[in-house]
């Protein structure tokens, strides 16, 4: 075994909302073939571009999704390339799609069909509501998902508007999910010989990713609010500080008492802050701590002396020094100070792959998984436009260079 996919084939057939799914597969060993329409496909479009040059073959976010992934053509709307992709069901073990709901059923190669064809294929399907229900057929963004999963209300500053995270987030954590699921499914697959439908609702999985919001309203009534730098739901009405300004930039760090001090910090915290000449009041707070009877104005109270001592240090030196006092004090990475992390230097996460059509090598993220079973291996740059045709349809499906051209000139591959 050279990977823990070793000899799964994966027929990728999703747009720029899938296609962290057939990426995730890829990583851990699987031949993922991404399915695009000839000429391209037009997530190729989607900025930003290599050196700025508005070119399909040089699209980022192309390169950061479909890493690993070999790339074929073909058009599954054609009575030849319908038949084409039949024959490559025959030889593939899963199928995940984005199209809207209903659509591959409207072409003919829904599942029962596919199923008809290789009783242990496994398709996973992601769409912004589901296979069911009322929603079925609707149509949603990124944002939308957000909004109408209750996760935009929770984005933002108390007092104003929700707002969007910068980086769509909707559709990765629902190609997260569409991969454990798939994973699942194979597994069953192994055990019983039997493929599956996976159904994956964006929505759905967003809504997961509330965490307490839902059980707060089911449980007490109260509908969890935007919060900003502040966390909320502590005790009642409590906004408590997480995120804090410091001398160039910000850190993590919640306060706390009880049993919890020694764990998360605040003894050490107390500390530092009597040897620093800023407070000396802190051990007497921390008895008989019980959050549910603070007020607003003493927990503001208790965080002033915290904002003094976190703007006297840069980032790093809170971390330091948190980790010597036992302080559960965290920075705040942009993305450049994440790109030269020392952790993620020392294991290797950062990897370069050469793309000889730029002249030029890009630092991809590597796998975050690491295994016994599966060594880490080279990364392969995400595919050109129907760079593995040749591969796949005469290599392994045994077309003549004359079909393929026929095919090619018909605009069907």
């Amino acid at each position: 075994m050279n990977s823990l996919l070793d000899r799964i084939r994966v027929l990728d057939l999703t747009d720029d909302r899938g296609f962290l799914c057939g990426r995730i597969l890829a990583e851990m060993g699987a031949d993922v073939i991404k399915v695009e329409k000839p000429g391209g496909d037009p997530a190729r479009n989607i900025g930003s571009f290599y050196h700025d040059e508005n070119d399909p073959e040089k699209n980022l976010n192309w390169f950061a999704y479909n890493l690993n992934k070999r790339g074929i053509t073909l058009d599954i709307a054609s009575n030849d390339g319908w038949t084409i992709f039949l024959k490559l069901i025959k030889k593939s073990d899963i199928v995940i799609e984005s199209f809207p709901a209903g659509y591959m059923q409207q072409m003919g190669l829904d599942y029962v069909v596919l199923k008809a064809m290789n009783p242990r294929i496994i398709m996973t399907s992601i769409t912004p509501f589901g296979q069911t229900g009322p929603y079925r057929d609707f149509a949603a963004s990124d944002i939308v998902v957000q909004a109408m999963s209750g996760y935009l209300h929770l984005c933002g500053d108390p007092g104003h508007p929700p707002v969007r995270i910068s980086i769509p987030q909707a559709y990765l954590h629902a190609c997260g999910e569409a991969a454990i699921a798939t994973m699942m499914a194979l597994y069953h697959r192994e055990s019983s010989g039997e493929g599956q439908y996976v159904d994956v609702s964006a929505q759905q999985s967003i809504v997961r990713n509330t965490v307490n919001a839902v059980p707060l309203w089911l449980t007490y009534g109260e509908i969890l609010e935007r919060s900003g730098a502040f966390r909320v739901g502590l005790g009642k009405n409590l906004r408590a500080r997480q995120t804090w300004a410091c001398k160039d930039g910000f850190v993590n760090f919640l306060f706390v008492g009880g049993i919890l001090a020694s764990v998360a910090g605040s003894s050490g915290l107390t500390d530092w802050l009597e040897e620093e000449g800023i407070s000396t009041d802190y051990k007497n707070r921390l008895k008989d701590f019980d959050i549910s009877k603070f007020t607003q104005e003493e927990w503001e109270q208790m965080e002033a002396p915290v904002v003094k001592l976190f703007m006297k240090y840069t980032k790093q030196e809170l971390f330091d020094e948190g980790n010597k006092r036992r302080v559960s004090i965290c920075p705040v990475h942009s993305p450049e100070e994440v790109v030269n992390y020392p952790q993620l230097e020392a294991r290797g996460f950062w990897t370069e792959i050469r793309h000889e059509e730029l002249g030029a090598a890009i630092k991809y993220p590597g796998s975050c998984i690491r295994s016994t079973a599966m060594p880490a291996g080279q990364l392969r740059r995400a595919p050109l436009i129907g760079e593995h045709n040749v591969d796949v349809y005469h290599g392994e499906l045994g077309l003549s260079e004359d079909e393929i051209a026929r095919l090619k000139q018909l605009k069907i591959i």
